[in-house]
């Protein structure tokens, strides 16, 4: 097989192990800046030149799909020639690398001894820090504080495992999940109860092989769901596997392909923390602030719109916080736009103390986000009571009262969204109230204490 790989980021970081170097005809990417350069000593070359070399098929190794996918059949590429990472287990066999699992703390003998209670299997799709796999952490917490058996599986070793071995949680990290479906992994046949974490286990959900009840929790908005093979997710035993959402993003998007499907709700929890809004020195300016990784789909670029929408004597009050990684093409374009305003500032990307502390000296969030389930940042900040301004197309809008407890535009409306940040400094007076109302927010959709009750009800109806 010859390939062309189509993406030189996180994804093909991710998924590179499944190709070997001498059936890689080249690497394709958009970045000017790596175009003409090697890596893993593999040359990369633009869309344009890749596709006038001699291959069997594209993989695209990137969640941008949609666009790649266009770009190459604009290009003249047959779509049958044309895969995403979700559809390796179509050109790849895991016998044929053997990739071995890797066993931490217990793991090994609390899925081996048939005498103990049968461990509850949580399997995230990475040990990231990244808001679903810290979901599923807490899952495992609250399942372990209950007194159940858990062993926390990854298809990806990261710093998260640290976190779990802290907490006494036997962790397994299996590569193979990638492209397996449950029928080919041994290792989990004295399971009691699969929890599986995203789209991600879609491929892995659509061959059962023993009866163990599933729930599968779903974090993931529509833009996940551009590389999934519909029939294979269709094809799916949903009497099988319980299927809950992070609210209506997730729900509305599988439910998009499988439209009879029955979707619950469990919305995560985020552990509580002190707020140091009342002790921080009032400023002169209201400062907003957006934190996510700078892309298309976090709308960073609607906010930067809406700021150069804002009358002088507005804009002139405001000093507007962008964290989070900021070397994306999108990053690049955003920060010549915004070079002609300085009341923008980009703070780059931050550990999580440090996030708490621009939280506690921030007025308003804003998650100006074209699609965003439930942001978690969102919930960090009414927890500690800074009130939020997000568009519509984030889950979140549904908890917000608008001018109570938070603000909500409507999605991609640059006017609107410029109006409701003039109004926020026009009413500076009444932003900490509507903070300590978002407050309550926090305590009754996103606390610790609400999601595990949630949590044990999901899990006693999966039981029955």
């Amino acid at each position: 097989m010859k390939y062309l790989i189509f993406g030189t980021g996180d994804y093909y970081e991710r998924y590179k192990k499944w190709f070997r170097r001498e059936e890689i005809v080249a690497l394709i990417d958009n970045s000017p800046k790596k175009v003409n350069t090697t890596i893993d000593g593999v040359k990369v070359m633009s869309p344009e030149q890749g596709v006038e070399l001699s291959y069997d098929v594209i993989v695209i190794l990137s969640f941008y799909v949609k666009s790649m996918r266009k770009q190459l059949l604009d290009l003249g590429v047959p779509e049958e020639k044309i895969y995403h990472f979700y559809d390796l287990h179509r050109l790849v066999k895991c016998k044929d690398f053997a990739y071995p699992v890797e066993y931490y703390g217990d793991a090994k003998k609390l899925l081996k001894e048939s005498d103990r209670k049968k461990p509850i299997i949580l399997m995230s799709q990475d040990l990231t820090l990244g808001g679903p796999a810290i979901a599923l952490f807490h899952v495992a917490v609250a399942l372990k504080k209950w007194g159940y058996t858990v062993v926390y599986a990854s298809m990806l070793d990261g710093p998260l495992r640290e976190k779990l071995q802290a907490s006494d949680i036997a962790v397994v990290v299996d590569v193979n999940l990638q492209l397996a479906t449950m029928r080919e992994v041994q290792w989990m046949e004295n399971a009691s109860l699969l929890f599986c974490n995203t789209i991600n286990y879609y491929v892995f959900l659509s061959e059962l092989n023993r009866n163990i009840p599933i729930i599968w929790w779903l974090h993931d908005s529509e833009f996940f769901y551009d590389g999934v093979d519909k029939n294979v997710l269709r094809s799916i035993d949903f009497e099988r596997v319980r299927v809950v959402s992070v609210g209506k993003v997730p729900r509305n998007a599988i439910c998009r392909i499988v439209p009879e499907l029955q979707v619950g709700q469990l919305l995560y929890g985020v552990d509580d923390v002190a707020s140091l809004h009342d002790s921080m020195p009032v400023e002169e300016k209201v400062i907003f602030t957006t934190i996510g990784y700078i892309e298309e789909r976090k709308g960073q670029d609607i906010l930067i719109d809406a700021i150069r929408n804002l009358p002088k004597p507005i804009k002139g009050q405001c000093k507007f916080w962008l964290v989070g990684q900021d070397t994306s093409l999108l990053a690049q374009r955003i920060k010549r736009d915004a070079q002609s305003i300085p009341e923008v500032v980009f703070k780059g990307t931050v550990g999580r103390d440090e996030i708490k502390m621009i939280l506690s000296e921030t007025d308003v969030l804003i998650c100006p986000s074209r699609e965003d389930p439930m942001p978690t940042v969102a919930a960090e900040a009414m927890r500690q009571s800074t009130m939020c301004l997000v568009s519509d197309a984030t889950g979140t809008s549904e908890y917000i009262h608008h001018k109570e407890d938070g603000l909500v535009f409507e999605n991609e409306n640059v006017s609107q969204l410029a109006l409701d940040i003039a109004w926020c400094v026009e009413n500076k007076n009444a932003l900490r109230e509507m903070g300590k109302n978002a407050r309550s927010i926090y305590e009754n959709v996103f606390s610790v204490e609400v999601f595990e009750r949630r949590l044990m009800e999901v899990i006693e109806e999966t039981n029955e």
